[in-house]
């Protein structure tokens, strides 16, 4: 009797098959029926459960949407191996800060972005850190680039799953500082950090990854991050406002999509202005022509480069010089130099003693000051008289042709009837701290409110900040300038931009849905558009297998179940063909010995 022997399992399953019954003994039978039933079940279960869990996880991923809205202030979940991460180092001119920030896998429709947050530690605060001074410190030093990082690049890797630091991109962006260096010097410790950083860290780097933006990409990035966190990149609701964007194709119908909302940021030195430029933009001449392109730029947020729905027109670009600091230094100068001017012409002495103090309609009621300009010390005293201050700061404006600057820049058309609009820093500042009354912006209010603070005496004002009526980041030097701040901002917005002074759609603000939202998060929006492809590569051939083999790859862990049940349906199938072949042969021999039988029989008789 042929006989089949199992040899390749362990010795306390040896046995053997017969062509005609399974030679197992009883117990070593039991277990195999038993192996048999658990691939089955395995292989069953594994089908059944991307069934059961395929539905939910895409109702998962269309709730998620929503979350960048109001995100979730819990840590992150390091221990979830479905999250991506990215790095981004601000290299600026009196420091470098580094943000890690994380994402879930994007939820398969091509239309909509990575939900990319900030990462949170087990405190449940960002992870961020930062060094000082700037990395343009280091202009005769470019070896030690590479050095001058290692604090944060080691606390991001820190902070990163060593199983994911292969995967997580890093981007190295310069700004301010590092612009001012020449090109030779930027290159050498730019080439330093691309040749070292890699040889430290395992983060996926590459030369692009580290670059010096210039301040129009720094403005765009900045408008990217605080739309997103606003959710004005999602599909548009019914009560959302929308706009008709065309875009620069010709080939393609305007598309009615979500209103993006413009910034404005005033800081101490600079003023920025970035939005959204929906409709096609026709200029007077070739070279203004030549100017507004320079300020705009057009880009495709999404992942597909044939799609239109994220392709963004927008108008970006920074007034040197126009910060309410420097604001204030340019107009100190001008009165220094003009009541000394007047002086020589008139031959008297105003200003240069304290019981003769030149008058400041900038400066609140009995305030005095000094100014000290090459030697001179000029005193002035406070008139608070808001509306000649407005006068006083007008021409500071530099209004050539319509257009703030005494370059005549060219400034894109803005909607009034139909834009949104924010206002950071300055903007913020002189309406909140202080005057209190931050948030909407009402020009009517906000004017009189400005004068009220203005002509009130100094001395008054001084026992409502000892008594803690302002804000607790109003100080001294805010309540001596505000008058002017007040001012001069009030100016850039309706002379300058062209506001209406009825215009309603105006917000100022210091933090959006409670918290900072830095360019960087813009930054990586942008640098990682394209890696939704991957995910929905995948997707692609996931569903142009068949059912049974996607979710056999998708549940990798029951492949070998999966291999062993057909290993074995195989060699039971071999055993069966074998035993009908014996079968066969026997009843073939059967049939002669019978014939034999006959043949003798009946040679006997």
């Amino acid at each position: 009797m042929a006989r089949i022997t199992f040899s390749c399992l362990p010795a306390s399953w040896y046995c053997s098959v017969s062509l005609l019954s399974l030679g197992c003994a009883p117990r070593q039978r039991l277990l195999l029926l038993l192996l048999l039933l658990t691939c089955t079940g395995l292989f069953l279960l594994s089908s059944y459960h991307h069934q059961l869990w395929g539905p939910r996880h895409q109702i998962r991923a269309s709730v998620n949407k929503y979350l960048s809205l109001a995100e979730t202030m819990e840590a992150t979940n390091l221990q979830d191996p479905a999250l991506n991460y990215g790095v981004v180092v601000d290299c600026g001119s009196s420091g470098s800060r580094v943000f890690v920030y994380y994402w879930p896998p994007h939820n398969g429709n091509p239309h909509t972005l990575l939900d990319i947050r900030q990462m949170k530690d087990r405190e449940r605060k960002p992870v961020v850190k930062k060094i000082k001074p700037g990395i343009s410190t280091l202009a005769q030093t470019p070896e030690k680039a590479n050095v001058y990082l290692q604090p944060l690049l080691n606390f991001a890797a820190a902070h990163v799953p060593r199983v994911k630091h292969k995967e997580t991109p890093l981007y190295i962006l310069c700004t301010a500082g590092m612009r001012l260096l020449p090109d030779s010097l930027q290159a050498a410790i730019l080439e330093d950090l691309v040749t070292d950083v890699p040889m430290e860290f395992d983060f996926l780097f590459s030369h692009s990854h580290a670059e010096v933006i210039s301040g129009k990409q720094e403005g765009v990035y900045a408008w990217i991050g605080i739309n997103f966190v606003l959710g004005r990149f999602d599909h548009a609701e019914q009560e959302d406002a929308t706009v008709e964007v065309t875009t620069g194709s010709t080939h393609q119908q305007p598309i009615s999509r979500r209103r993006t909302v413009g910034i404005m940021d005033m800081g101490g030195a600079s003023l920025q202005i970035a939005y959204e430029v929906p409709s096609a933009v026709t200029f007077s001449s070739p070279q203004e022509e030549e100017a507004g392109k320079s300020l705009l730029a057009e880009f495709n947020l999404g992942c597909d480069v044939d799609k239109t729905q994220h392709v963004y027109r927008v108008y970006v670009t920074t007034f040197l010089g126009f910060g309410g600091n420097m604001a204030r230094q340019r107009y100190e100068d001008l009165v220094v130099n003009r009541t000394l001017a007047s002086n020589r012409l008139l031959g008297s002495q105003t200003g240069l003693s304290q019981d003769n103090p030149s008058l400041d309609p900038c400066l609140p009621l009995g305030l005095s000051d000094t100014v000290a300009r090459d030697g001179h010390t000029l005193h002035l005293r406070g008139q608070g008289d808001w509306s000649r201050c407005q006068s006083a700061v007008h021409p500071f404006l530099g209004l050539h042709n319509g257009t703030m600057s005494p370059r005549g820049i060219y400034q894109a058309p803005i909607d009034f009837s139909n834009s949104e609009f924010y206002g950071f820093s300055e903007f913020y500042y002189c309406m909140e701290d202080v005057l209190r009354i931050g948030g909407i912006y009402d020009s009517l209010k906000y004017a009189r409110a400005a004068t009220d603070y203005c002509r009130t005496q100094w001395s008054t004002l001084k026992q409502r900040l000892d008594s803690k009526l302002f804000s607790q980041q109003a100080d001294v030097t805010r309540l001596k300038y505000q008058c002017f701040k007040s001012a001069w901002m009030y100016e850039v917005l309706h002379s300058g931009f062209r506001f209406p002074k009825n215009y309603p759609s105006l917000k100022t603000a210091q933090l959006v849905y409670d918290k900072e939202v830095q360019w960087t998060l813009g930054a990586i929006l942008f640098k990682t558009r394209f890696l939704p492809l991957r995910d929905l590569q995948q997707e692609v051939f996931r569903q142009s297998h068949p059912s049974w083999l996607r979710s056999s790859f998708l549940y990798n862990h029951h492949l070998f179940s999966v291999c062993v049940l057909v290993v074995l349906l195989a060699i039971l199938l071999y055993i069966l063909r074998l035993r009908r072949i014996h079968q066969r042969e026997q009843r073939q021999s059967e049939v002669l010995d019978l014939l034999w039988v006959e043949e003798g029989e009946a040679l006997l008789a």
